[in-house]
């Protein structure tokens, strides 16, 4: 047990720069709720909510493995069922940004949305088989993993910050400069 001791200070980081992120997501959606625009919730299920997720397992792998367990591989059975969990849930959101219909994804929604999410959580669920073996390795894997879940996160959070202010915000203010320009009467206006 004496390797997991070596990470404590990591994860001690690690989980207050998740709980950290997860509030400022909280604020910075708040805000984006504030502003006009349509809410469409398939969208949000498909971008926001896997932004918490990741926060959130990140956040409570650094909790899990700061616990004074007696043996690395009780706490691996942990974090490979997280990893197990987030290869599955990183299959549901792609399928969900698949069907959504209110934004067209690019290369980079699928990077950051798919395909390292899927890499960070398959590591989690292989490290941990790994894990009573190769102790010292599995735990570089999982420090790996989880930065990567955190990594995803803020770029999702900044993502969703820009797209929202610069892109819905601006169509948001054409829109009502229009609705608002003189000569329109109201029944123009929808």
């Amino acid at each position: 047990m004496h390797e997991l001791e070596a990470w404590d200070s990591f994860y001690l980081i690690i989980g207050g720069a998740a709980a950290a992120l997860i509030g400022l997501q909280f604020v910075a959606m708040t805000l984006i709720a504030s502003l006009p625009g349509l809410r469409k919730a398939e969208a949000g299920a498909a971008f926001a909510t896997p932004t918490i997720v990741h926060f959130c397992a990140a956040f409570l792998i650094a909790a899990i493995v700061r616990a004074p367990w007696k043996a690395v591989t009780t706490v691996a059975v942990l974090w490979g069922i997280i990893g197990l969990a987030g290869v599955v849930y990183t299959v549901i959101v792609t399928r969900r940004m698949q069907k959504q219909k209110h934004y067209e994804p690019v290369f980079e929604d699928w990077l950051f949305h798919c395909m390292l999410p899927f890499v960070g959580y398959g590591v989690l669920a292989v490290s941990a088989f790994a894990a009573s073996g190769y102790e010292r390795e599995a735990l570089f894997a999982l420090g790996a993993s989880e930065l990567l879940l955190l990594f995803i996160g803020i770029h999702n959070s900044w993502d969703a910050v820009t797209y929202n202010i610069f892109v819905t915000g601006e169509s948001s203010e054409e829109s009502k400069a229009i609705d608002d320009a003189p000569g329109r009467d109201e029944s123009e206006q929808v």
